[in-house]
Parts: C-alpha cells; sequence; structure tokens
C-alpha cells in the first residue's frame, strides 16, 4: 500500500545496566503531519469472555480479538477515523510498548515483498499487541505472528520493555522482520531509518526474524555484502533525505551520551552504530533532554544564531508537530507492583514537561482523559500547545523562566515519585491500584497548575513586548 505517512518519530531505548537506577526504558516522541494532533492519555479496561472482532477504521484490518484483554495504559488519538493510534503504554504485567517509528524499505526488497493494504498499520498496533503480552520478548513474538498472518501495511520500529529486557523490532516489507534485544549495558537511537545491524542467526537468545527471511534474500539475491548478513544494508536506505532527515537525529543523541566516542560522526555519517554503550550511565533527564533537543548549542539549532541555511538543513527531534511525547520507565528498585512509570509530555517537548504517572492504576485524571474540541485550558494536552506557542513566540526573552519551570517540576516529580514509592510499600491488591491512581490525579492536578502558572505570567510579560508601542523621543 502507498501512502504519505503520518507519522514520524525519534525512539530511544535504554538497558538495565546502561541506567543510573537499573530501570530499563523505551520512549518516542510521537511525530505527525499536522502542528495540531490532539492525543489523549487513558486507562483501557481489562476484559473477559468477550466475543469480538477488531475492524481498523483506517485500513478495516480485521482481527479476532482473543477473548480475554489485560488492562493497559495509551495515548489514542482524539480523532478515531484514522484508527484508535494508542500508540505506547504499560499493561498489567509490567510490560511497555510504543509502537511504531516509521521506516522505510528500498525497492528492490519491497519488489518482492510488497506491503499489504489491509495488513497491519500503525493505528492498531497497540491495542491488538499490549493487552496479551507477558514479557518484552514475547511482544516480538506475538507481533511477528500477526504480521505473519496479516501482513504489514507499512514498515514500522517497535519498542518492548520489562524489568529485564528491551527489544526493539523493525517490519520492514510486508512480512519480513527482525528484532535484536538491546544488550544491558547499551542503549540505542532510531529516527526514521531501519537501524538494526548485524543478525546472528546462531544467536535466537538476543535475535529473532521472520521464517523465511534468510531464504527470501538468498533467493532474491538481496544481501550486497560479502561477509555479513547486516539487515540496514539489506532493507535499508542510504539517500539524501536520510541524511538531513534522519541521521542527524541519531548523531546528537550519540554526541551527547558518547562524546568521545561519537566525536568522529558528522550529522550526515550513514554507518552510526545502532547500538552504543554509553560513556556514562544514563537518567530519565537525559532520556527527556534528547526527546526536546533541537541541536541545542551547535549551529544546527532552529532557535539558534546559526546562519540561515544551517538552522534550517537538518530535521530536529523535537517539533512543533510532535503530537505527544513519553518515556516507560520499567524500575528494578522498588516492588514491580510500583514500578512501572508512564512519562507523558503534550505540547512541544522543548517547552514542555514531562509528568509521570504510575501505570497501576485504573482511571488517568480528566484533564488527560478528556479531550475538548476547542482550546480548553482545563485540558492537559491544549494547555501545554497553548504553553508551547506563548514561550516559542518569544524564546529569547521567555526561554530561561520555561527552563527554570520544566526543572522545578522535574525535581517535584521525583520527590513525589519517592513520597509515593515509601506508601507504596504497604499496600497490595485493590487498595494499591486505588491509591496510585489517586496519586495521579494529584500529579496531573499539581502539574497543571504550575503550567497555567506560567502561561498565565509570561503571556503577562508579553504585553510588554508587543511591536505596537510607541515611546515619545523626548527631542521632539
Amino acid at each position: 500500500m502507498t501512502r504519505f505517512r503520518e507519522s514520524a518519530c525519534t525512539s530511544v531505548m535504554v538497558g538495565k545496566k546502561a541506567s543510573i537506577d537499573g530501570s530499563t526504558f523505551i520512549a518516542r516522541n510521537e511525530d505527525r503531519v499536522k502542528a495540531i494532533e490532539p492525543k489523549r492519555f487513558i486507562v483501557q479496561p481489562a476484559v473477559s469472555g468477550r466475543n469480538e472482532t477488531y475492524i481498523s477504521p483506517y485500513n478495516k484490518l480485521t482481527v479476532k480479538l482473543p477473548a480475554d484483554g489485560m488492562r493497559y495504559t495509551a495515548t489514542p488519538s482524539g480523532d478515531q477515523t484514522a484508527g484508535p493510534n494508542e500508540e505506547d503504554g504499560f499493561n498489567e504485567a509490567n510490560v511497555g510498548e510504543s509502537a511504531t517509528e516509521s521506516v522505510y524499505a528500498n525497492d528492490r526488497v519491497l519488489a518482492y515483498d510488497p506491503y499489504v493494504k489491509n495488513g497491519l498499520a500503525e493505528d492498531s498496533m497497540t491495542t491488538l499487541v499490549l493487552p496479551f503480552i507477558h514479557s518484552a520478548r514475547e511482544g516480538v513474538e506475538y507481533l511477528g505472528k500477526l504480521v505473519e498472518q496479516y501482513g504489514s501495511a507499512e514498515g514500522n520500529g517497535v519498542q518492548f520493555n520489562d524489568q529485564n529486557e528491551v527489544w526493539y523490532m523493525e517490519i520492514a516489507t510486508g512480512h519480513q522482520w527482525v528484532a535484536v534485544r538491546i544488550p544491558d549495558d547499551c542503549y540505542a537511537v532510531a529516527a526514521n531509518q531501519i537501524a538494526i545491524e548485524q543478525i546472528d542467526f546462531n544467536d535466537p537468545a538476543n535475535y529473532l526474524w521472520s521464517p523465511n527471511i534468510q531464504e527470501f534474500v538468498e533467493k532474491h539475491h538481496l544481501n550486497p555484502d560479502h561477509d555479513q548478513w547486516n539487515f540496514r544494508h539489506i532493507f535499508g536506505t542510504n539517500t539524501k533525505k536520510d541524511h538531513h532527515y534522519n541521521t542527524p537525529r541519531v548523531w546528537f543523541a550519540q554526541r551527547y551520551l558518547n562524546p568521545t566516542a561519537a566525536a568522529a560522526q558528522t550529522p550526515e555519517s550513514p554507518d552510526m552504530p545502532f547500538i552504543r554503550k554509553p560513556e556514562r550511565k544514563i537518567t530519565v533527564e537525559d532520556i527527556q533532554y534528547i526527546l526536546k533537543s533541537h541541536y541545542n548549542e551547535t549551529k544546527y539549532d532552529p532557535l539558534g544564531d546559526g546562519s540561515e541555511h544551517d538552522r534550517k538543513v537538518y530535521r530536529a527531534i523535537s517539533l512543533s508537530r510532535t503530537a505527544q511525547s513519553h518515556i516507560l520507565q520499567m524500575r528494578n528498585n522498588v516492588d514491580e507492583k510500583h514500578a512501572a512509570v508512564q512519562w507523558v509530555e503534550f505540547g512541544v517537548p522543548s517547552f514542555c514537561a514531562y509528568v509521570p504517572f504510575f501505570a497501576n492504576a485504573d482511571d488517568t485524571d480528566v484533564s488527560y482523559r478528556e479531550l475538548p474540541a476547542k482550546m480548553d485550558l482545563d485540558s492537559a494536552f491544549w494547555l501545554n500547545e497553548a504553553l508551547a506557542m506563548v514561550v516559542e513566540a518569544h524564546y529569547h526573552e521567555f526561554d530561561e523562566a520555561d527552563e527554570d519551570f520544566q526543572k522545578e517540576l522535574g525535581e517535584w516529580c521525583r520527590r513525589k515519585i519517592a513520597e509515593v514509592d515509601q506508601h507504596a510499600k504497604t499496600l497490595d491488591g485493590k487498595q494499591l491500584t486505588t491509591y496510585l491512581t489517586a496519586q495521579n490525579h494529584e500529579i496531573a492536578k499539581y502539574c497543571n497548575a504550575k503550567a497555567k502558572e506560567l502561561l498565565f505570567e509570561l503571556m503577562t510579560q508579553g504585553t510588554e513586548l508587543s511591536k505596537l508601542t510607541f515611546k515619545m523621543d523626548p527631542n521632539l
């Protein structure tokens, strides 16, 4: 199926030994074509004894649903006419999924395995997978079977994590895919380009693949290398668009986490490694920095002081059309019953805060769950869109206040998580879920209030920055 892809994201994955506190992380900016793509944050309830068939509103993919499914969190689109697009979340088994990172295969491989018009697409992927999996690895296997049965309508990269493992899966063509387990002491960044490199078919503990992929490549003479089986080389692209749209984002992230090792790389380097061991342990703030970034402190920053050409030559990570950003943190230093934290960001990531929510909850705050059709400052989505617009409109005047707001809110959120963890240790079962749900409401209320406070303060200051002002020259 040929269509103009609506999603163009940036993904970050971190293994448990690469993070500062032993957490596994999967994270992504969900970028869209439109500047406004309203999103919600919800909890989908568990189901049992169901007898239903799922039909995608987007492409009519039809799948018989399992009778039972776990509760899970999600960030669906407000407009459901193009499918639920639930995108990301944790389920009751503490398994996280982020779907999807749009990727693109080359003409050679698509000639022999084209996309399937009514196959699995981004709009359906979280809905049809997350409620039914019990580990990150099972997520890959479950999704792989769906692709085998229904085909894929597009190229996608999908992340999964649990307490122990992080997996990244790339579906390149109608039926061909591979997946790699991110080593515990490593991280990976993907940016709209097939990224997975060598596949070791003798190591099924760390690699998974579609059933006949080796035969497919051999039959159609698709491997350009003499001495390796490199998925990126066989299925991927290396074009001018990649060099200006995709690889610069990977360059910036690796430059930040591996400043020494990445020093020889340029924004257009086509052979940057997908998986790297960071030069220091990675924090949730590091992941936020990457997802918020726009080539900060380089000549390529669209908001910086570089030349007109340099400021516009590369596509940044954080965009005005980022519908939402998320970080799924599965912690290992607290009891698993309250270990999963979903950091949700609405608005432009550069200007807005990530808000943490405990995944073991049965509801979300009304400000995240409900989505008015028009701008309403009681809605978390619209509030943060408004804040981002005001900050960017007077960026150099408001940037410092906005950074202070994000820093102070981040500090408060860390303290709040620690406080909730301490009390959560004494609870279990439904009592714990009720408590965590109430705390999520409190977190939303506090963060919304702080965002409004900053918005109103900047709007007041902005009245002094109007160009429609006049000061009488005393010499007149």
